[in-house]
């Protein structure tokens, strides 16, 4: 008989027994968790280690692909914006549109200058067309890839150069905002002729420059080329904003392609691609016959083009041109944290260029 009190041996004896069952079934579930966690980050990392082998190999069989990302015409940021009432984010400019080439129409802003502002009020596209011959200089603004017309910096710079007193023609080309037709290097020159034509023909004696940002600096330098060697007409003047060499120089300092610059093969297979996808954008190339004043701009902190390779395009120019006086090169310090896109923010900006 047990005393009052007293527990008996075998229910200790149980209670312990299921406590250490607990702790082994315990342990187990602990122990297939971390193996099912080891199991699926293997199968993650493989995964990642085959997608980043495939990449090249997809690229140089299908380049195609490589223009949608050297392009982004696809990525129409800002979202939601109405590219026919340019009114609701800037004063003085109108919607318009461009046939370039058969079955090919390209949106167009045009931003009068400011001094005008008071008088362009609720005008139509025919006082806008006439204005262009009030001898107020024209810009043919060609902006860089990815977004549209509408894009933030864009806007910035059609404010600033419109309130300096420039007339600015800004364009989507082909394939991108609300233009028609499919992106290629050929069909960007077309575009940017055929508004040069059409800018031309209603301008009078005004100066008309083509302003070219990142991608449109190659795009810019190709029209100007064109125009010079078929034409025998120069243009009045050339900016570059964020310039390059070619694209291939500038598709090897990009970020997007810095996991890749140590894969095997890397030129063969994506930098040689550019070519498969008949992407050249030889600026380097075309400076070189070139003759009209040539303006340059470097942002010391873009990270997207670095600042060598617009140096090596102005030192191509330079070296090119009779007249050294024409070619001009002008950096901004980093402590201005103005980077690829942000130019337009310096206040000092319409002084430079004029």
């Amino acid at each position: 008989m047990r005393r009052r009190g007293e527990r008996g041996g075998g229910d200790s004896d149980g209670d312990s027994g299921r406590a250490r069952a607990e702790g082994r079934s315990g342990a187990a579930r602990q122990e297939r968790g971390r193996l099912a966690w080891r199991s699926w980050l293997r199968t993650v990392l493989l995964d990642l280690l085959l997608i980043y082998i495939s990449v090249p190999f997809l690229i140089r069989l299908f380049p195609f692909v490589l223009t949608k990302v050297a392009f982004l015409n696809f990525v129409a940021f800002p979202f939601f914006v109405d590219l026919q009432r340019p009114e609701l984010l800037l004063n003085n400019t109108i919607n318009l549109y461009l046939t370039t080439e058969p079955g090919v129409t390209v949106g167009i802003w045009h931003t009068v200058p400011g001094s005008r502002g008071a008088e362009a009020g609720d005008k139509d596209q025919r006082w806008y067309e006439e204005a262009l011959a009030d001898a107020h200089p024209v810009i043919i603004y060609l902006h860089g890839n990815g977004g549209t017309r509408a894009a933030s910096h864009r806007i910035q710079f059609l404010k600033m150069m419109g309130a300096a007193d420039f007339h600015i023609l800004a364009l989507d080309y082909r394939g991108y905002g609300d233009s028609s037709g499919h992106p290629t290097e050929s069909g960007f020159t077309t575009d940017v002729l055929a508004l040069y034509d059409w800018a031309k023909a209603r301008s009078g004696n005004s100066s008309i420059l083509f302003w070219g940002h990142s991608l449109g600096t190659g795009i810019a330098t190709n029209a100007a080329r064109k125009l010079q060697e078929e034409r025998g007409v120069q243009v009045d003047a050339i900016v570059l904003e964020s310039p390059y060499t070619d694209i291939r120089e500038a598709a090897a300092h990009m970020p997007i392609t810095k996991i890749y610059r140590q894969f095997p093969g890397f030129e063969y297979l994506i930098l040689d691609s550019l070519a498969l996808g008949n992407m050249f954008f030889r600026s380097n190339e075309n400076v070189k016959v070139l003759a009209c004043p040539l303006l340059m701009l470097h942002a010391e902190d873009d990270a997207v083009v670095p600042l060598q390779l617009g140096r090596k395009l102005f030192e191509t120019a330079h070296s090119a041109y009779k007249d050294k006086t024409k070619v001009k090169f002008i950096t901004f310090p980093k402590k201005l944290g103005l980077g690829h896109d942000y130019i337009s923010f310096n206040p000092e900006l319409p002084t430079l260029v004029k």
